[in-house]
């Protein structure tokens, strides 16, 4: 072995291939020196070539995405030093008392003492959530934790309401503290810059950590996410943890405010983000107890819709790299500037009425509901023909109620808020006589002389439920004889006549 090695060693082969290594090595590493030198030389220069810091030429800090931090004006910076010293507390509750004049009479001392002393969570900062911070502040609410992982953009100009040119490209969360604190300088805001979701829901919707208060439960979440999963495992969260929750529900391709209601997620409609998160919450067990915020506005010809993408990007293949994230939407939400207010604010004014203890009915009367009034009205028809026809013997052919349409909305949507008064349902509902009536159902007499047949009812003697409830009603009250207290619990018969009450009330302004 040593004999081979020695033979080749000294071969003159072996000694041009080791000279041609050594040779390439050399130029090797005097290339790569040379380079080195270059790169040196060439920061050098670029330093040298970075001017002294003086007045003309300044230095900015960057912020945490490696962008200049937008210069605080001295205004800006006044305002900053207030509220840290208002938040400390050194600031005249008179002056805060002053400023929230108008809540305080109209939610009372007691009211207004609620929602300031509450804790509020905002979640999604975009044009819904940024609308709702800025009234929850304004209001009273102390203690806001904002929660968005995203930045003020251009695009979000149209539709945020603090956001500034100034701000575009800096987190929403900071955006809206620095705009709010000069307005309320002495509001708490606790600034999650994260994306929510199911994996750190825990640590986002955990109880407040700062000052005197650190412990305190959240009293309200505010659901203003667009993503479809995030809301779902928000909501789910919430409803899994006893955490009062309002979701907005889609604002993009809505035009028409008068549209937006507040519902149980189980009856909104008209909406596609609801219908899909209506569904991913059954399959987690959640159908209802979701107060939502939707609009009822139907889609049609020459109305917004969501913008396809060009054939070209689906050619391209990757569609999802699109997304701003995993699972965002990648195409375009026409949105009309003044819709995510008129979500936001409704529901901010939800809030604000629930926290302080303000009398918070709702009804949706009007809004795409003549199908459920037609079904009311024939309903009526059919229960008090056979009523009547108990009585009188006979087919009552051509027999009419005095009860419009205008009057079906204005007792089930005003007066009864769209719910049974038995059990609280709002599905296949009808309007029943509460007690029989010492007339009887048979019809008018006096009219019956001028060829007119109808049962003269009073909207006031009208309840509502549903047509299980008023079939069992009609057997056991108004055919079999029964008092109202016999069937009914002290709570129903109370609501039925505070609502009476109401009717003859409002029929003077009718």
């Amino acid at each position: 072995m040593s004999s081979f090695i020695q033979h080749h060693a000294g071969s003159h082969q072996s000694q041009l291939a080791a000279t041609a290594v050594i040779s390439g090595a050399a130029v090797a590493g005097a290339i790569l020196g040379y380079q080195a030198y270059r790169r040196r030389e060439a920061v050098e220069n670029l330093k040298a070539s970075i001017p002294d810091i003086n007045d003309k030429h300044h230095a900015e800090k960057l912020t945490e995405y490696g962008a200049p931090a937008p210069p605080m004006s001295k205004e800006d910076e006044r305002s900053a030093a207030l509220a840290r010293r208002a938040q400390q507390g050194d600031y005249d509750d008179e002056l805060i008392l002053e400023q929230l004049a108008r809540n305080r009479v109209f939610l009372t001392d007691e009211g207004l003492a609620k929602l300031r002393s509450s804790f509020i969570i905002v979640v999604g900062c975009g044009g819904v959530g940024s609308h709702a911070a800025t009234t929850l502040a304004r209001s009273g609410v102390s203690k806001i934790r904002l929660i968005d992982f995203d930045q003020a953009t251009l695009s979000s100009l149209n539709r945020h309401a603090v956001a500034t040119l100034a701000d575009v490209g800096t987190p929403k969360v900071h955006c809206i503290r620095k705009r709010l604190e000069q307005i309320t300088p002495w509001v708490q805001f606790d600034c999650r810059n994260q994306l929510f979701g199911g994996s750190v829901a825990d640590e986002l919707l955990a109880p407040w950590s700062m000052g005197s208060d650190a412990g305190q439960k959240p009293d309200y979440v505010l659901d203003c996410i667009d993503n479809i999963t995030s809301k779902v495992e928000l909501l789910h969260y919430c409803h899994s943890h006893s955490i009062p929750v309002i979701s907005s529900m889609g604002a993009g391709c809505k035009s028409d405010p008068t549209r937006v209601v507040v519902g149980d997620i189980s009856l909104s409609t008209d909406d596609r983000l609801s219908r899909s998160t209506r569904r991913r919450l059954k399959i987690l067990g959640v159908t209802s107890g979701i107060p939502v915020v939707f609009s009822t506005e139907k889609p049609a010809p020459g109305k917004a819709s969501l913008l396809p993408l060009a054939e070209e990007e689906f050619s391209k293949g990757q569609i999802g790299e699109l997304s701003v994230l995993p699972d965002f939407r990648a195409r375009i939400l026409p949105v009309l500037g003044t819709m995510p207010a008129v979500f936001g604010y409704t529901v901010a004014n939800h809030v604000i009425c629930d926290v302080s203890g303000y009398p918070n009915d709702y009804s949706i009367g009007g809004k795409g509901r003549d199908k459920l009034y037609d079904t009311i009205i024939a309903g009526m028809q059919g229960l008090y023909e056979r009523l009547a026809r108990s009585e009188v013997g006979k087919d009552l052919v051509g027999l009419r109620l005095p009860i419009s349409k205008d009057d079906v909305g204005y007792l089930v949507d005003d007066i009864w808020r769209g719910k049974s008064v038995v059990s609280g349902l709002p599905n296949r509902l009808l309007l029943i006589s509460w007690e029989r009536p010492a007339r009887g159902f048979g019809p008018d007499p006096q009219w019956e002389k001028e060829g007119q047949k109808f049962i003269p009812l009073e909207m006031k003697d009208l309840v509502c439920m549903t047509k299980e409830e008023a079939t069992r009603h009609e057997k056991e009250v108004l055919r079999g004889g029964k008092k109202v207290e016999e069937l009914y619990d002290e709570k129903t018969i109370q609501t039925v006549k505070q609502r009476m009450e109401e009717i003859e009330f409002y029929e003077r302004y009718r």
